[in-house]
């Protein structure tokens, strides 16, 4: 008796003990009866997908980042990720380009046609490739910082962020002026 008190099931055992059976019988009996039955048919496989596509419009959609303020401890995230897999499309783009048709990309041919654009064409392609790459090295610097467990703090996050967005500026206008 002392472990069904410890349980809690003295109360339990009593009443189930001193329950006469009429009264159990119909509680399981009502328990069976009152189950419903549901009527199921075979569908084919493409109805399945159907399904499951009306059943996603009806579901609401659970809150994503356009509802968040943005902040420098996730934004510069997402660029650096943007801004590294732009350069590596660029990098293996012109890479593939050279080993397709080496004679249209080699270096001769690509300084001629540099050469002949106009030059506000040429400072703004300089911007538009210099912007990434700076961006992209000095957050990187920042994340070797981070893995050296360096500015770690919200205060060093938001410092360091600061730095990478200033230094980047200063490296982008500096790389596009390099005549």
């Amino acid at each position: 008796m002392m472990s069904t008190r410890a349980l809690g099931l003295g109360s339990a055992l009593r009443k189930a003990a001193f329950t006469p059976n009429v009264v159990r019988n119909q509680v399981m009996l009502r328990n069976v009866v009152g189950k419903r039955f549901i009527q199921i048919q075979s569908l084919p496989a493409s109805a399945d997908i159907e399904i499951l596509n009306k059943q996603r419009i009806k579901r609401p959609t659970s809150p994503h980042f356009t509802i968040y303020q943005p902040q420098l401890t996730w934004v510069p995230s997402i660029a650096n990720r943007i801004a590294g897999a732009g350069l590596s499309v660029l990098l293996y783009g012109f890479s593939i380009a050279y080993l397709v048709a080496p004679g249209t990309f080699d270096s001769t041919h690509v300084i001629e046609v540099i050469a002949g654009l106009p030059d506000g064409v040429k400072y703004a392609g300089k911007a538009i490739l210099a912007a990434p790459f700076a961006f992209h090295s000095f957050n990187g610097l920042r994340h070797l910082g981070w893995d050296l467990v360096k500015f770690t703090t919200i205060k060093g996050v938001y410092a360091t962020g600061y730095i990478v967005l200033g230094a980047s500026a200063v490296a982008t206008v500096a790389l596009t002026l390099i005549k």
